[in-house]
C-alpha cells in the first residue's frame, strides 16, 4: 500500500507483506546480533522527540529539507476539517514534537548528563521520517527503519568500533554476493562549527556503504558533537566522543530484492548463511 508519492509520483510509503516482513525481521536480527555480540546493550526510544531536543543538535538549521514535525489539532473549526487528504494551514494548533531523520539520537538523549564509561556501545532501532523531495519505493521512503550501534567514550574507542563493523558490513555484503562501494560523504552536523568542519575537509567523518547509487549503510564519526550538547562526560571530565553504524532496514529489502531477482526466500536463506551461526 502506499498513498503518499513525492513530487515525481513514485510512492513514499510502503506495508511490508510478510516474506518481506521475514526478512527485513532477519536482517535486523543480523545487524543487532553483531552490537550485542561487541557489548552492546539495546535501548528503545519513542518514533518522536520533543522539538526542543532535536533542537540541541542543530537538527532544524543543518537538515531543514528532511524536517516533519507533529502536533496536535484543532478540529473545533470546520475550516480545518480534512479535505482533499489534507488539513488546511492552520489546523495544527502547535508543533512540539519533531519526528528524527535518524536513530541514534535516541542513544544521546537516553545518555544526557550522564558519565559513561570509556568503551560504552549502545544499539538501537527505530522509525525514521524524511521529507524528501523524491522517492523511490523502498529505496527511497518517507518513513523507514534503521537499526544502529553507537558508539560514547573515548575517541580510540569510537574509531574501534567503526573499524570492526565496517570490515562485518563488507564481508557480509561479499558473502550475500553484493558488491557494496566504500564511499566518503560529508556530515552537515559540523557545517556550522568552524573547527569540526576544517577536520572533515581533512579527514572524512561518514562513509557510506552503497550499491550502485543506494546508500545502505553508513560509519559516522561524530567526534564530541554529542557528547557537548547532550553534556555527557567521561571520567576525566572530558565530553564523550561518539559514532554510529547504521543500516537503513528497507533499503536492503530493496538491495536483496533485486539481486535475488524478488525470490525473497532464497534471499532470507542467503541472509542466514552469510550470518552464520547465531
Amino acid at each position: 500500500m502506499n498513498r503518499l508519492t513525492g513530487s515525481d509520483g513514485a510512492p513514499a510509503l510502503a506495508i511490508l507483506g510478510p516474506q518481506a516482513t521475514r526478512l527485513v525481521k532477519e536482517l535486523d536480527g543480523v545487524f543487532a546480533g553483531w552490537g550485542r555480540t561487541a557489548g552492546a546493550e539495546e535501548i528503545s526510544a519513542p518514533p518522536l522527540f520533543p522539538v526542543t531536543d532535536l533542537e540541541k543538535f542543530d537538527v532544524y538549521t543543518n537538515f531543514p529539507h528532511l524536517a516533519w514535525v507533529a502536533g496536535s489539532l484543532d478540529l473545533t473549526d470546520d475550516r480545518f476539517k480534512p479535505v482533499d487528504g489534507r488539513f488546511a494551514p492552520g489546523a495544527v494548533t502547535e508543533a512540539r514534537y519533531g519526528l528524527p531523520h535518524a536513530t541514534c539520537y535516541g542513544a544521546y538523549l537516553f545518555h544526557e548528563g550522564e558519565q559513561v564509561a570509556d568503551d560504552t556501545l549502545v544499539t538501537l532501532v527505530n522509525r525514521c521520517f524524511r521529507n524528501e523531495d523524491h522517492y523511490g519505493g523502498l529505496r527511497r521512503l518517507a518513513s523507514f527503519q534503521m537499526r544502529e550501534i553507537v558508539a560514547l567514550g573515548s575517541f580510540e574507542h569510537t574509531q574501534q568500533v567503526l573499524a570492526r563493523f565496517t570490515e562485518r558490513i563488507l564481508s557480509f555484503a561479499t558473502a550475500l554476493g553484493i558488491d557494496l562501494a566504500k564511499e566518503p560523504a560529508g556530515d552537515p552536523f559540523f557545517s556550522n562549527d568552524d573547527r569540526r568542519a576544517v577536520m572533515q575537509k581533512l579527514s572524512p567523518v561518514k562513509y557510506e556503504f552503497q550499491y550502485g547509487d543506494l546508500a545502505i549503510a553508513s560509519v559516522n564519526t561524530h567526534r564530541n558533537f554529542f557528547g557537548e550538547r547532550c553534556g555527557i562526560r567521561l571520567e576525566s571530565g572530558e565530553h564523550a566522543y561518539t559514532s554510529c553504524v547504521a543500516f537503513g532496514l528497507e533499503r536492503w529489502l530493496a538491495v536483496l530484492t533485486e539481486h535475488f531477482e524478488a525470490d525473497l526466500d532464497a534471499a532470507l536463506a542467503a541472509v542466514r548463511a552469510a550470518a552464520g551461526p547465531s
